[in-house]
């Protein structure tokens, strides 16, 4: 059996180094309990950038964060204002970024663009971080993921589960400009498989907005009704709100059936 160092592995897998060997650092209750108001105000105020953030804790919840902090909070939210901007999703200037693809597209079938993203899911005692896929054109959640960190295996893992499991894979897969979507490792399962690549444009959050609006009816819906106390908790109250979605809960912009009854029609 051929033995490759880890130094070649983590060249093969376009894995940062400093993530192996990475040890979590507890995060205190006084932190969670912070991301966790500013996840909630996010998601019904989803235009604040820091400095708005910053000014409504201040003024609402009488809460001192400094700008710099609040960045760092942004970044660990996976999360950004949605307005013309830098994101603050974290990329890497090293890695390959494609074109969006989907601007003035007719979108006309199921399969023809299925998209990506993460966002943070906060727990009674922690987070964890979510990935869904959904179909464009019925808005069906084909397959999503519940993870502790953002690594791009989980994102490789979750498009191979999808496609195995509905034996189809779309003719374009769109993601924003994260490190984990532009690493080689994810950008090669795509590709591999005969798919096209399309990215967002640097701060355009509309470019994805389906997902947007999958995770604004996740939390609500979801997340913040139930506040979860662990990842295995999580996951059975996700599948469960997901196979409401899918198969019951009406979409006013499918003409008020659900998201199945399109992609399975």
């Amino acid at each position: 059996m051929m033995n490759i160092s880890l130094t070649r592995q983590f060249e093969l897998l376009d894995i940062n180094r400093s993530s192996y060997y990475y040890q979590p650092v507890a995060i205190s209750s006084e932190t969670l309990a912070l991301l966790r108001l500013i996840d909630t105000i996010y998601t019904e105020h989803p235009s604040f950038g820091t400095r708005s953030m910053c000014s409504y804790l201040r003024n609402e919840h009488d809460q001192l964060v400094s700008r710099d902090q609040m960045r760092n909070l942004y970044n660990k939210l996976q999360i950004r204002a949605i307005y013309q901007e830098p994101k603050t999703t974290v990329a890497n200037p090293a890695h390959k970024k494609y074109p969006y693809l989907l601007r003035n597209m007719e979108i006309t079938a199921i399969n023809q663009v299925w998209s990506t993203d993460i966002t943070y899911i906060p727990l009674k005692h922690g987070f964890a971080y979510l990935s869904a896929i959904i179909d464009w054109y019925s808005r069906y959640v084909l397959g999503w993921s519940l993870d502790i960190d953002m690594e791009a295996i989980n994102c490789v893992n979750l498009l191979a589960d999808t496609i195995t499991k509905y034996n189809c894979k779309p003719l374009i897969f769109n993601t924003d400009q994260g490190s984990q979507y532009t690493s080689n490792i994810f950008t090669d399962c795509v590709l591999n498989n005969g798919i096209r690549m399309s990215m967002d444009g640097r701060g355009r959050w509309s470019d994805n907005i389906f997902i947007e609006r999958l995770w604004r009816s996740t939390k609500y819906e979801c997340i913040y009704l139930n506040d979860f106390s662990a990842v295995t908790q999580c996951r059975q109250g996700l599948d469960n709100y997901y196979n409401f979605y899918n198969s019951k809960r009406p979409h006013q912009s499918l003409g008020g059936v659900p998201p199945a009854w399109i992609y399975f029609k």
